[in-house]
């Protein structure tokens, strides 16, 4: 097996972690967010950050148990018990009690949530005009059907072990 050797100086360094499959994963995720979040606030959407768009990217139509977002977006019930009033306050979601269990509560989306949720399918839709305005129609049909591959790989590693 051959031993693997980092680079000796700061510029290989520099280049192998531009080049890391892991790094160029977040950066294009986290340049789709800013993206997202740009043109959300070009349709009035101030205020919103990545922890916001996430939790509501997370919130089903019927309404989601805070246990339940946490779980989704793997982050701890007491970072969503902080988002949940922002976003409350922004006037995105309310809260009601959960009619199958009174100690839970449930998370809903107000009408300018829904406004919300339609704007953002826009916004989508336009980042992948731009994408295939870069990579051409095929190329982000084959970066999907390649991350799809990927994710469902990873998934059915993670039920067999």
């Amino acid at each position: 097996m051959a031993k693997f050797e980092l680079p000796a100086n700061h510029q290989q360094i520099a280049e192998f972690r531009q080049q890391h499959i892991g790094r160029l994963f977040l950066r294009a995720h986290r340049a789709f967010s800013l993206r997202s979040i740009e043109k959300l606030r070009n349709y009035g959407h101030e205020g919103l950050n990545q922890a916001h768009t996430n939790l509501l990217a997370n919130l089903d139509p019927e309404g989601t148990r805070i246990t339940t977002l946490a779980d989704r977006i793997g982050v701890s019930k007491q970072a969503i018990g902080q988002l949940v009033p922002e976003l409350e306050q922004k006037g995105y979601i309310n809260r009601t009690v959960d009619p199958h269990d009174r100690r839970a509560t449930i998370v809903n989306f107000t009408p300018a949530g829904w406004q919300f949720l339609q704007d953002a399918n826009k916004i989508k839709h336009e980042i992948e005009d731009e994408y295939t305005a870069v990579l051409g129609a095929e190329g982000l049909q084959k970066l999907r059907e390649l991350l799809t591959t990927l994710l469902e790989n990873q998934a059915e590693n993670a039920t067999e072990e």
